[in-house]
């Protein structure tokens, strides 16, 4: 009687240090630490050192609170490209940004430091912005690194930085030197609670509640068109613009109507007659009789609040789709309005001043808030007799994009860009654009086609000052290119507090400056600051001509769809002017917005916000950048906790991919234990073709920027080729072959490659993890220290072979087919492991039939369907039909039966034991492996 041994000591087990668990919340700093340790981002840049330039030019965000999943998003997609190109053979610089100027940091320091700006010196209010703003990029650089993102993060470009500033002024004296800066009185979107003008970048469009009312203005002098005691309807939702009221606007080709009422003769057009008399509660009458709007033209009305007498104009902007068709027109709070009243040569009146409140020229409504005033104006409307109806209506309006109150128009004196000079210049720059989705270049076009010029001046102080230095005596802007370069040579050294420090004439060219208008030599410092977007804007010079590691135009921007009319647009703008027609960039990619599961924007009243900090909290960092890389980021991209979890789960399947990967390659050195292709077996070779299929699907993906196609081919790759198929049928081989046997040696080389090309493909996405990964990789010894100096996998050609792909696919099916009828067995308990089975295969003959590709891989088919036995029956002996009986692909009919014979007590299949009498209880093989290795240690 034999002695009984323990053979597990002789299978080759995995063996790595790779742990299951990630506790990437843990691990993650503990990488952060190594990287800064070994200064990854400097470490790269020599490294590539010389390689073709790639330039992704970062998108400025905000220094003023904590980085939400937007800001996330952005940044980690940024990351990806970035390292992504870098292992693409580029020298990838990638120098973060931060804007640093604007409202919305003077507003947020304003009220987390209580400070009244009314009642602060402008220099000490820029002293404690500038305080608050690099307190918050200290914050967000944090925050940013801790996403695992690689950047030179010591040398960050900042919008306050004096070389910065002075670039700025040099692409403002740029603009100016062609003429296209000037100074004027025009309507413009004006915050009164932020105090200042906007531009329509700065608008966002939110619901609101406003007052609905129909008003009738008594006609004065009819012109014998209408008769005697007939009034105009004019319908507005902003009542407290009525006091304003100078004119009222008709469409020349629209067809009014007169209609005798109990409220007297009104005239309004017939079109919506109808839908006025319903809203109005007024019996419905037949017009008497019918003009067009060029009948009604220089008819005039009295405004009865202010006793005043206003004409009726045309207008092409008068439509019949609400209201009466005949339209209220304030010249001073409304573009339209505005503009058609420049072509009548209306006065333009606007009695309402910075903080929305009524001056002395609304008269009775004095010192009212107009929102306030509102009621009070309906109540004196009614009492005139003018007032037809009210209500109210809920509807889009245009709001302040950082305090989110309703804005106004309201008319000022502003600095503006004029548009319209390189408006064709902008268009022509766009066709050298490539944009990703493509549909960015209609909606880019949309935003510059027949755009109104950009208001640029801001009444804040933080910010960069307007340049300009105007007569004191006629009021007169000088556009002095030698004023324009002194400013720049002076803010190059001391910044832009210089401009609150320094006197008008420190700013005058050598010898002063004469009022070309005048003769004055007296002249006074601008006191607005330059729109924020003019800043930013800015940054394609500022930052991409100073930075010597960096390229002038960018390869990319890359930002959410709403800088269309943000950032991108500006930069345009400021490109073409500045840099002869050019546009700033060679692509520009956007992405979506993060809403939650119902596909609602995330906001807190709704309690459904996700905090990225929490997430690296409770998953760690690579988990947020796995569902950035999972998400198709041309659409709004969804987050929630449920979703959470499934992007975890399909993390720990990569991971543990990963790890069985690992775990199987202890003991294999590839400088002397590869495998070559030709004496693979045909299993490794089939999978080695598999591998070049996802590496070029994954590259392609890669340069198409389509991290979702990358994430779905890697995830389905480990989940379903490797895990469930191919690491599934090799587990037997790997754990009892010899040690370096061919069969194992082969098997390896595969897993080798396999590891080598996912820790590669992974590490632009999952950066800890892939490091994490590659420190446990056999690796040459001349590998570089961190896997982000790797090269991404190239498509080995020799290595493809699509006839033996198409016979193992073949054989994937039949493996379907059998393991189906395995499950059948193990529910009825007839098997326990599928390795107590034996399987029957009965199928036709004849050349190139599934019968000849069976036989073929006769031997291997075992450790396929991962069962003792298979038998193969050709052609007339029948198929039986018993309990455990199945179909196959073609004419295959599957069988599966318990195995005979006993378990071999190392692998574990059933087989005729006790051929090698030393080792009585294991297989022929088993024991031959045994006493082999006996051999080695003897």
């Amino acid at each position: 009687m034999s002695e009984k041994r323990d053979y597990k000591a002789t299978l080759n087990m995995p063996q790595t240090a790779f742990p299951m668990r990630a506790n990437l919340p843990t691990r993650e700093p503990e990488q952060l630490k190594a990287w800064e340790e070994m200064d990854l981002y400097n470490t790269v840049q020599r490294a590539t050192a010389g390689r073709p330039k790639f330039v992704l030019h970062d998108g400025p965000p905000y220094a003023n609170g904590d980085i939400h999943l937007g800001t996330a998003l952005n940044k980690i997609l940024k990351d990806i490209i970035v390292k992504h190109a870098t292992m693409a053979g580029y020298d990838a610089p990638y120098v973060p940004g931060w804007d640093m100027h604007g409202l919305p940091i003077e507003l947020r320091a304003l009220k987390e430091m209580k400070i009244d700006r009314s009642k602060i010196d402008p220099l000490e209010l820029r002293a404690r912005c500038h305080e608050f703003a690099h307190h918050w990029l200290d914050v967000q650089r944090e925050q940013f690194k801790r996403l695992g993102v690689r950047g030179d993060w010591e040398h960050p470009y900042k919008t306050l930085t004096p070389e910065f500033e002075a670039k700025e002024v040099e692409v403002f004296g740029a603009m100016a030197a062609q003429g296209h800066i000037y100074r004027g009185l025009k309507p413009v979107y004006w915050c009164p609670y932020c105090e200042t003008a906007l531009a329509e970048a700065e608008i966002e469009y939110n619901e609101k509640t406003s007052f609905s009312i129909y008003v009738r203005f008594p006609v004065v002098d009819a012109r014998g068109r209408l008769p005697e005691g007939s009034y105009l309807v004019i319908w507005t939702t902003t009542p407290w613009t009525i006091p304003s009221n100078l004119a009222v606007a008709v469409h020349p080709d629209v067809e009014y109507g007169v209609y005798p009422t109990e409220k007297g003769t009104l005239v309004l057009a017939t079109a919506l007659a109808e839908k006025f008399f319903a809203a109005v509660s007024l019996p419905a009458v037949e017009a008497t009789a019918t003009l067009k709007g060029t009948d009604l033209e220089g008819i005039t009305y009295r405004h009865l609040l202010y006793d005043r007498v206003s004409p009726v104009i045309l207008g092409e902007h008068v439509t019949t789709e609400d209201g009466t068709g005949l339209v209220h027109t304030a010249p001073g709070h409304g573009h339209e309005d505005f503009e058609v009243g420049q072509k009548y040569g209306l006065p333009v009146l606007n009695p309402v001043n910075d903080k929305g409140v009524f001056t002395a020229e609304a008269g009775p409504f004095a010192g009212m808030f107009i929102e306030k005033a509102n009621p009070e104006i309906i109540r004196a409307l009614d009492e005139a007799g003018m007032l037809l109806g009210q209500g109210k209506i809920r509807h889009q309006y245009a709001h302040c994009w950082r305090c989110k109150n309703p804005v106004i128009y309201r008319a000022t004196v502003q600095w503006f860009v004029r548009v319209e000079g390189f408006m064709d210049a902008a268009k022509e720059a766009m066709n050298h654009v490539k944009w990703i989705p493509e549909w960015g270049y209609n909606r880019m076009y949309n935003m510059i086609d027949g755009l109104a010029d950009w208001c640029i001046s801001r009444q804040r102080s933080w910010g960069l000052p307007i340049p300009i230095l105007t007569c004191s005596a006629c009021n007169e802007p000088s556009f002095e290119p030698k004023v324009f370069a002194r400013v720049a040579e002076i803010f190059r050294t001391e910044g832009s507090d210089a401009w609150w420090r320094r006197p008008a004439e420190d700013f005058m060219p050598e010898g002063g400056l004469t009022c070309a208008k005048c003769g004055s030599r007296t002249f006074h410092k601008e006191k607005d600051i330059l729109d924020v977007w003019f800043d930013s804007g800015s940054s394609h010079v500022g930052v991409l001509e100073t930075r010597p590691e960096l390229n002038w135009p960018a390869d990319l921007y890359l930002e959410g769809s709403d800088q269309h009319r943000g950032w991108f647009k500006s930069s345009l703008l400021t490109a073409v002017v500045a840099r002869d027609g050019r546009p700033p960039y060679k692509a520009v990619l956007t992405h979506g917005f993060t809403v939650d599961e119902q596909g609602r924007k995330m906001s807190k009243s709704l309690g459904n916000v996700v905090d990225p900090a929490k997430v690296i909290q409770q998953y760690g960092a690579d988990i947020l950048r796995l569902w950035v890389a999972s998400t198709d980021y041309r659409n709004d991209m969804a987050l929630s906790e449920n979703i959470l979890k499934q992007v975890a789960d399909a993390y720990r399947k990569i991971r543990n991919t990963l790890r069985y990967l690992l775990g199987n390659l202890y003991d294999f050195n590839p400088e002397t234990d590869m495998v070559e292709r030709d004496d693979m077996l045909d299993i490794d070779r089939w999978q080695m073709h598999r591998l070049q299929e996802v590496v070029g699907r994954v590259s392609e993906a890669y340069r198409e920027y389509e991290f979702h196609v990358v994430y779905h081919t890697l995830n389905n790759y480990c989940s379903v080729d490797l895990s469930a198929v191919y690491l599934d049928i090799l587990k037997d081989r790997l754990y009892t072959s010899g040690a370096t046997s061919l069969e194992r040696r082969s098997a390896q080389t595969v897993l080798y490659h396999v590891a080598d090309a996912l820790i590669r493909m992974l590490t632009p996405i999952l950066s800890f993890t892939a490091e994490e990964a590659y420190g446990y990789l056999p690796k040459p010894a001349d590998s570089p220290a961190t896997c982000q100096l790797l090269t991404m996998p190239q498509v080995d050609p020799t290595y493809l072979d699509q006839p033996l792909a198409e016979e193992w696919e073949k054989l994937m099916e039949v493996r379907e087919a059998v393991q189906l009828v395995l499950e059948r067995a193990r529910a009825d308990k007839l098997i326990g492991s599928s390795q107590e089975a034996a399987v029957n295969l009965y199928t036709t003959g004849g050349e190139g039939s599934l019968a000849e590709l069976l036989n073929k891989h006769l031997p291997d088919l075992p450790s396929i369907f991962i069962v003792s036995d298979v038998k193969v029956f050709v052609g007339g002996q029948s198929a039986p039909s018993g309990a455990y009986f199945g179909e196959g692909p073609g004419d295959l009919s599957v069988e599966v039966v318990k195995a005979s014979g006993e378990k071999c007590e190392r692998c574990w299949n059933y087989r005729e034991l006790g051929k090698i009498e030393q080792h009585p209880t294991l297989c022929e093989r088993c024991a031959g492996v045994v006493l082999a290795m006996n051999l080695e240690e003897a």
